[in-house]
């Protein structure tokens, strides 16, 4: 495959922008699952929390395949909404369970954000576009989810 280092640089920042992404992500419901008292809602978070580790593994994968080596510690432009996932941890702290699903609600909706512009910046190829399409998928059906425990 054919692959400069340019377009190899692109494709590695996205890739661990989404990255960064997930971690906040697995946090975030990690935390959440500490402080709801629903034990079915405690399970839920759990999974999510799970799934997205495996994102995450997956992602990695990818990396290695361009022959890069995944640095995790970089807090890179993802600031931001690494911002929303602690701020949704304030929220957590009071163990209100509405606030807690509605904090979830908005952190899911970033990576959403997040996941489409990497899908539009064209700097995946067509075997990362089909992991990162899938896992997009799976992240909207979790925020369905979390939706419907909302009401």
């Amino acid at each position: 495959m054919i692959h400069t280092d340019e377009t190899t640089k692109e494709t590695v920042k996205t890739l661990e922008g989404l990255i960064s992404i997930l971690e906040d992500g697995k946090l975030g419901y990690t935390n959440a699952a500490e402080h709801v008292e629903n034990l079915a809602l405690k399970a839920d978070f759990l999974e999510y929390a799970r799934e997205r580790a495996l994102f995450i593994v997956e992602l990695q994968d990818e990396i290695n395949k361009l022959g890069k080596s995944t640095d995790t510690s970089g807090g890179g432009p993802l600031g931001a909404l690494h911002r929303t996932w602690i701020d949704i941890k304030s929220s957590f702290t009071g163990g209100d369970t509405k606030a807690i699903i509605n904090a979830c609600i908005t952190g899911e909706e970033a990576v959403i954000e997040k996941y489409k512009k990497a899908l539009e910046e064209n700097d995946l190829e067509h075997s990362q576009v089909f992991i990162v399409s899938k896992q997009l998928n799976s992240i909207q059906n979790t925020l369905s989810q979390i939706k419907m425990k909302a009401n």
